[in-house]
C-alpha cells in the first residue's frame, strides 16, 4: 500500500516542526502543524492557547465519571471534556485536508493514528536532553533556566495526549516508519532521510 502523507511525532527541541517543514519544501507538498489547532480554535470560537491548555487536561478520574453520568440529558459529545472535543475537532479538520490533498506533511496531532486506514509514513523524531535543552534557548528564546522544565512539561503534555486518545504509546518507536536522532543527524539530513525513505518506500509499493 502507497503512503502518500508523512505524519511526525517528535520531542520538544528535536527540531521535528522544522524538519517536517524542510521535507515538505523538498517535495514541494503543504506542511500542517500549529495550523491544524488554530483551523480548531477557529472554529470552536476560542484562542489556540486556551485549546492546546486543554489538552493537558485529561480527565480520567472518578468524579468525572460521576460528573458526566449526573448529566443524562446531555449528548455524548455535549458531556466530553474541552481535551476530547479538541481531539475530535482535529481529527475531522485532518481527514477534511486528507480529503482535498493526496500528500501533505503532519506534524503531531496524532496524525499516524488518525490517517492509518489512508496510508501514512509515520516518522518519530527524538534527540538527547542537552541538545534539546541548547535548542530551546537558542531557537525558542527559552530562558536557560526554565528550558529543562519547559521541556519536560510539553513532552508530557505530547505524550498524555496522544497515549489517552490513541491507546497506544507514544515513545514506542515499533510504530513509526522511521525513527531519528536530530541530534546526531542534524535537521537537513533528517529531512533528507525522510523524503528518500519515503519515495522509496512508495516506488517499492508500487
Amino acid at each position: 500500500m502507497k503512503k502518500n502523507i508523512i505524519t511526525i511525532e517528535r520531542q520538544y527541541g528535536s527540531g521535528g516542526s522544522a524538519i517536517g517543514k524542510l521535507a515538505a519544501e523538498k517535495l514541494g507538498i503543504n506542511c500542517y502543524n500549529r495550523q491544524i489547532l488554530e483551523m480548531t480554535a477557529e472554529r470552536c470560537g476560542i484562542s489556540p492557547e486556551y485549546l492546546e491548555s486543554a489538552e493537558e487536561n485529561v480527565p480520567t478520574s472518578f468524579l468525572y465519571s460521576l460528573l458526566l453520568s449526573a448529566n443524562p440529558a446531555r449528548s455524548m459529545e455535549d458531556s466530553l471534556p474541552l481535551s476530547d472535543k479538541v481531539f475530535l475537532m482535529e481529527s475531522r479538520i485532518i481527514n477534511e485536508i486528507a480529503e482535498k490533498e493526496k500528500s501533505f506533511v503532519l506534524v503531531g496531532r496524532c496524525g499516524s493514528y488518525i490517517l492509518e486506514d489512508k496510508g501514512c509514513f509515520s516518522v518519530y523524531i527524538y534527540s538527547d536532553t542537552s541538545s534539546r535543552i541548547e535548542r530551546a534557548v537558542k531557537e525558542y528564546d527559552i530562558p536557560s533556566n526554565k528550558a529543562e522544565s519547559i521541556m519536560k512539561k510539553a513532552d508530557k503534555r505530547r505524550e498524555t495526549f496522544y497515549n489517552v486518545n490513541t491507546g497506544r504509546l507514544w515513545q514506542d518507536k515499533d510504530q513509526y516508519s522511521l525513527c531519528l536522532n536530530s541530534a546526531e543527524l542534524g535537521d537537513e539530513l533528517c529531512a533528507e532521510l525522510i523524503v528518500r525513505a519515503f519515495k522509496a518506500y512508495n516506488e517499492k509499493a508500487e
